[in-house]
């Protein structure tokens, strides 16, 4: 972890591809810790070939290594792994606009068609938690796209439908191409009432599993 600290920091700094000027102050102001514990850190990670450091007079420039940056990039990919190849968002149940029920009913004929399933009328909304947003986690899922129709002398657009469980139970986020809600929030069909069926109020927390 400290190793990671200090890496991650001269590479925020821009220490990557070129030697930036550091000063120990500066680093321990950063890190909260002491200027002797920094020096100690920065001799480990030059003995073991992660940072090279040059000092031109009374100023030390630093640059990440081959192996440094190689370091970071594991992380990195670790991480993804962890926390996005899993595909499951983490959500907050929110009220909505009590819009759902009416535009569920207009788009049913099509989501039995597309998702194989008769929709209740109405939406399960959630704050997204983690990730950010709706769009981190699909961002490499092909979505189903429900077309739009003209009903009535009104004009109903495209949505985007991505195949979801949520305790078992199968559903959709559905993103309309053109929508009020902000990217963390996710509107949620499902064949039943999910509210009731999971016995869920506002602030509950659940987590959505996207079905590849």
């Amino acid at each position: 972890m400290e190793k990671f600290e200090l890496l991650l920091l001269l590479a925020k700094k821009g220490a990557i591809g070129e030697k930036v000027k550091i000063t120990l102050r500066e680093l321990s102001k950063e890190l909260n810790i002491s200027p002797q514990t920094i020096l100690r850190r920065f001799e480990e990670l030059e003995k073991e070939g992660y940072v090279e450091k040059a000092v031109e007079g009374k100023r030390t420039y630093v640059e990440l290594t081959e192996k440094g940056m190689r370091y970071l990039s594991d992380i990195h990919d670790q991480l993804t792994e962890v926390l996005y190849l899993g595909k499951k968002i983490l959500g907050e149940v929110v009220s909505g606009l009590g819009e759902g029920a009416y535009y569920i009913r207009q788009y049913t004929p099509l989501i039995e068609e597309y998702l194989n399933f008769k929709p209740y009328p109405g939406t399960l909304n959630i704050k997204v938690i983690f990730p950010k947003t709706v769009f981190d986690v699909f961002h490499d899922v092909e979505p189903i796209i429900i077309p739009g129709f003209s009903k009535e002398g009104r004009t109903f657009g495209d949505v985007r439908a991505y195949k979801v469980r949520i305790n078992g139970i199968e559903g959709a986020i559905v993103i309309p191409f053109r929508t009020i809600h902000p990217p963390e929030i996710a509107e949620i069909i499902s064949p039943i009432n999910l509210r009731k069926a999971l016995n869920l109020k506002d602030g509950d927390r659940l987590v959505v599993e996207v079905v590849k």
